[in-house]
């Protein structure tokens, strides 16, 4: 965020489902997140939903490629670039991704990969940021290090946000970094392997939405991402997972909470006694100030899918979290195989 310029009172267009720190980034510059609604079927952030949200005061868009799939990338690149501000990607969840002939975190102004200890390749904490433009990377090189102390040195006539910080990474987890890279591909496509078997066996369970792929996109698999109608099925959702860890399958319903739910955003306060920065902006997103959907409105009336996602629909195997074999997915599909046909004896539960 410092490297694109963020500054008091700029917007910044988020996903309301991901990791925390992609929401509370702006923040720390006096940016305000501004949350648009996801797609039903791939779970990232819905283009239409964005372009609604875009302000004369919208600096940044923040595409989430979540679950290991990517949002439209070329879309949403194409749109920020009309609009004359940046797209960024969070790839934490997708490395070897693709929409079309382009690999998920190269599509947007500046790409960031996670290197913590549960995604697909990891030094046991940090990350990667990473952009074709030299003034891009020349910032985020400052701001990593210290920046403040070497504009002088280097010549920085523009030193808007290089107060800098300490991120370096050591040098072992930088060496433990690049091994893992070399090997990242074999490691995704057995990941992307183990999915695709376990959606094979489980496609044709009525009731039950294996995850989608669009076309001309691969996803990585951070997490297998699953849909139940509830209304066929006749059972609520945590009678089903339920039955599933009772076969010894750990099993997830929905996500991470939407992050308008958050605290500091329903109460609009978040740094300093004073509520800065939400002082410097009208958007709300506590659901009990509106009662309809309006232009300020970030708050779950303006994000109906993923609210029915988060609370109903949406089951997941964390298929990154555990080193399997064919055979273990094997299992896992035998137990979803077993829960699903006998649903029937659920339903009275």
């Amino acid at each position: 965020m410092g490297a694109v310029g963020i500054g008091p009172g700029d917007e910044v267009i988020v996903p309301p489902w991901t990791m925390p720190a992609t929401a509370l980034a702006p923040i720390f510059y006096g940016g305000i997140p501004v949350f648009a609604d996801i797609e039903d079927d791939y779970f990232c952030l819905n283009v239409s939903a964005v372009e609604r949200k875009i302000t004369k005061k919208t600096k940044v868009i923040i595409a989430v490629n979540l679950f290991g799939h990517p949002a439209e990338l070329k879309k949403l690149r194409a749109l920020a670039d009309e609009k004359g501000i940046y797209l960024v990607e969070d790839n934490a969840q997708a490395p070897h991704a693709k929409e079309e002939d382009c690999l998920a975190g190269t599509i947007g102004h500046i790409g960031i990969a996670s290197l913590n200890y549960h995604k697909h390749i990891h030094t046991g904490e940090g990350g990667v940021c990473t952009t074709n433009d030299e003034v891009l990377a020349k910032k985020l090189q400052l701001i990593r290090n210290h920046g403040e102390n070497a504009v002088d040195e280097l010549g920085i006539e523009d030193i808007t946000n290089i107060v800098g910080f300490n991120f370096r990474m050591s040098e072992i987890a930088a060496t433990i970094g690049i091994s893992q890279i070399k090997k990242s591909k074999g490691l995704v496509d057995r990941r992307i392997a183990l999915a695709d078997r376990l959606s094979y066996r489980l496609r044709d369970i009525d009731g039950l939405t294996v995850p989608k792929v669009r076309d001309n996109c691969t996803n990585s698999y951070y997490i297998w991402a699953a849909k139940l109608d509830i209304e066929k099925l006749g059972v609520e959702r945590s009678v089903i997972a339920s039955a599933l860890e009772a076969e010894g399958v750990p099993t997830g319903m929905g996500y991470v909470e939407p992050l308008y739910n958050l605290p500091l955003f329903k109460q609009r306060k978040a740094i300093g006694n004073q509520r800065f920065p939400f002082t410097l902006s009208d958007r709300h997103y506590d659901v009990s100030t509106c009662d309809t959907i309006c232009a300020s409105c970030s708050c779950a009336r303006s994000c109906p899918v993923v609210e029915e996602l988060h609370r109903n629909s949406l089951i997941e195997f964390a298929i990154c979290s555990y080193q399997l074999d064919g055979d273990e997915i094997d299992r896992v599909a035998d137990a979803y195989e077993k829960v699903f046909s006998n649903i029937n004896l659920l339903q009275k539960f």
